[in-house]
């Protein structure tokens, strides 16, 4: 091909892995981190570090967009490419992690096959409804948005060490399956990650739940 048949578009596109310096998305791989031990720690059992790297994920999840917000330069393709990594994390994070939660929970019983589908199933509803049409009047979620699965479960798991197990495994299968209608409701939520105050009470839940669940650990 030569020089003068190369569009503009193709010349200044720019490599795949330039979009991984850009801090927001840094961020976003960050919160991929923690969910990436979430998932191992909960196949493993090892509940207490799941939980941990749960809230952790939501955290940096928050941030990538505070800090995204506040950087001059980036372009809107940035925004563009930022946005879409956040949905395919989201649906790891909220979607498929907590899924695998109430398997492992459930010693992968085929029964939980069920509740664990519902979950990933109305995660990738809610992320697409979402993504089609953004939020209702610019200010309020469609549903429930899927962050609140994580912080709500990790609140929740606390049970686990105060009833029996068969008892917690109600109380989790009807958690995760009564947050999945949630959200795919038609119920009108707030963006808690945009008001700085929330940002302050996310941060001080992350560090209290970590704490906790540390202790669980020693």
């Amino acid at each position: 091909m030569s020089k003068e048949n190369v569009s503009p578009t193709q010349t200044q596109q720019p490599t795949i892995l330039s979009y991984v310096k850009d801090i927001p998305n840094l961020l976003s791989l960050a919160g991929l981190a923690c969910t990436l031990l979430a998932i191992y720690f909960a196949i493993t059992g090892l509940y207490a570090a799941a939980m941990i790297g749960m809230v952790w994920a939501v955290a940096f999840d928050w941030a990538d967009g505070l800090v995204a917000r506040r950087l001059k330069g980036r372009t809107s393709t940035d925004g563009q490419f930022g946005g879409q990594l956040d949905v395919l994390i989201d649906i790891v994070s909220y979607g498929v992690t907590p899924a695998i939660l109430l398997l492992s929970y459930g010693k992968f019983e085929p029964l939980f096959l069920i509740g664990a589908f519902i979950m990933i199933a109305a995660a990738a509803i809610r992320l697409s409804y979402f993504s089609t049409y953004g939020l209702a009047g610019g200010t309020k979620y469609t549903g429930l948005a899927l962050d609140n699965n994580s912080l709500i479960l990790v609140a929740i798991f606390l049970l686990n060490s105060v009833v029996s197990p068969e008892v917690f495994t109600v109380i989790l299968y009807i958690s995760g399956v009564g947050l999945a209608i949630l959200n795919v409701s038609e119920i009108k939520t707030p963006k808690l990650s945009g008001n700085p105050r929330n940002v302050y009470i996310l941060a001080t839940y992350t560090l209290l739940i970590t704490v906790i669940y540390g202790f669980q650990l020693i």
